[in-house]
Parts: C-alpha cells; structure tokens; sequence
C-alpha cells in the first residue's frame, strides 16, 4: 500500500511523533519536592498555630500524598521493559512518602503539632539534597491547603 508520507525525509518523519505530556510525573515529583523544601522552611518558622500553619502542614501531607501515588506512572516504563529491579528500588525509595503523608494527615485532623513537628525534621533529612534558591518561583504553593485537605468549601 502506498503511503501519502513516503517521500519525507527522515527529519520530517521526526516532526510528526507523538507528543509526550511535558508536565511528567518525575517533571511534577521534582516541582513538589520543591515545594515541600520550601514549606518545611516556612513551617519552621512558625511560632503559633495560625491559618497559614494549617496550609503549610496540609499542602506538605497532600504533596506527599502526590509525590506517593505518582511512583507507579513512573516506574511503569520499566516494567514494561522488565527492568524490575530498577521499578522495585524506585518504589523502595520513595515508599516512605506516602506514609509520612498519612502520618501528617493524621496529626492535622487530631491537631497534633507535636507530632507535626517531629515530622519535619524527617521530611526535611529525605529532602536534604534538594536545593531551593532565594530567588525561586515557586511562590506559595500552599495556600488554601487545608481547605483543600479537609473538604471545605
């Protein structure tokens, strides 16, 4: 059967693949990992509980949350390839996220700020090679968090 793109040239076949998702799961883990950097920096710099305490603390449990559930979109390609190892060590590594999310989802229903502050320095020592710069874009991420984690409108 002739093909109406038979007389492309190889560069012009390269134009026409298929578009791949900027926004990845290991693009949006790396955003998040950020995000959480800076939060766990905002918290520690809280002194009472006040409504941006409650957001920093929800957006940190909800990012987790979404950094955990992103592991096997990305691991998936491996696995298709039967690299399982590498997807078994990848979820290993970051198994621990989902739990920490739970744990500080938890403390904020309960109102455990204790537990929350012994949380940090954890999520802090996962997070320690991580760098986010004074000048970053991150802006706050976290605002309306715990709206968000609770349900409210």
């Amino acid at each position: 059967m002739w093909r109406k793109d038979f007389h492309k040239t190889p560069r012009e076949f390269h134009s026409m693949s298929p578009i791949i998702n900027p926004e990845s799961a290991g693009k949006e883990r790396t955003q998040l990992t950020k995000a959480i950097v800076l939060a766990v920096r905002e918290l520690a710099k809280q002194s009472d509980v006040t409504h941006e305490t409650k957001d920093l603390a929800a957006f940190i449990a909800l990012a987790l949350k979404n950094i955990s559930e992103g592991i096997d979109v990305s691991v998936a390609a491996w696995e298709k390839r039967g690299y399982w190892v590498k997807a078994d060590r990848f979820r290993m590594e970051w198994l621990w996220t989902g739990q920490y999310a739970d744990k500080m989802k938890v403390a904020i229903f309960t109102d455990d700020w204790g537990a929350i502050a012994m949380l940090m320095p954890q999520i802090a020592q996962k997070f320690n090679k991580i760098v986010v710069s004074d000048n970053h874009r991150l802006g706050k991420p976290w605002v309306g968090s715990f709206k968000q984690l609770t349900g409210q409108q």
